[in-house]
């Protein structure tokens, strides 16, 4: 990033907010996370919940089997994580732990989003395997985990690594 375009962004130190403006800035930007995370995970899960009632499901083979309660354990535990800060929130509420709830939420969020990480790839995997074969299936669900590794982790830790570079080399 170039350094003119760097003085054109508020960095943290920047902002005119008290702690309690930035605690609740930090509050809602998290809301923000944990609408999109939960509307996409409780259909997930709904699905697996589901599936197991179908028709064809008696055809699964064991390893399908397998990688589908494993899928759906990991959809609970997703949505455990996910609507976790919810509960915290209920439980401190108004007893000025706004910081300690925001430092729980970011783990609950980042747990959450490994579960639905394993949850998303395992349920492709189940449905992959069942239609194409087994090679075919891994190499396909291989191929969109690394993509998911990528676009959730990968590019975010560059992101942030080139910025931490940035703030160091600028006067």
């Amino acid at each position: 990033m170039s350094k003119a375009s760097k003085s054109s962004r508020p960095s943290q130190d920047d902002r005119d907010e008290s702690e309690a403006e930035r605690l609740d800035r930090n509050y809602n930007e998290m809301l923000q996370e944990l609408r999109v995370l939960q509307a996409g995970m409780q259909i997930l899960f709904a699905f697996l919940l589901t599936l197991a009632f179908q028709a064809r499901f008696g055809a699964v083979s064991d390893f399908q089997r397998n990688v589908y309660i494993g899928s759906l354990l990991s959809a609970a535990l997703a949505a455990g994580c996910l609507i976790g800060p919810v509960a915290f929130h209920r439980i401190v509420f108004r007893r000025g732990m706004k910081d300690h709830l925001i430092k729980a939420a970011t783990r609950y969020i980042a747990a959450g989003m490994a579960f639905l990480f394993v949850t998303m790839v395992g349920a492709v995997l189940v449905v992959l395997d069942f239609m194409l074969s087994r090679p075919i299936a891994s190499s396909i669900t291989g191929s969109l985990a690394a993509s998911f590794v990528v676009l959730w982790l990968v590019i975010p830790l560059v992101a942030r690594a080139r910025e931490t570079d940035d703030e160091q080399d600028s006067p």
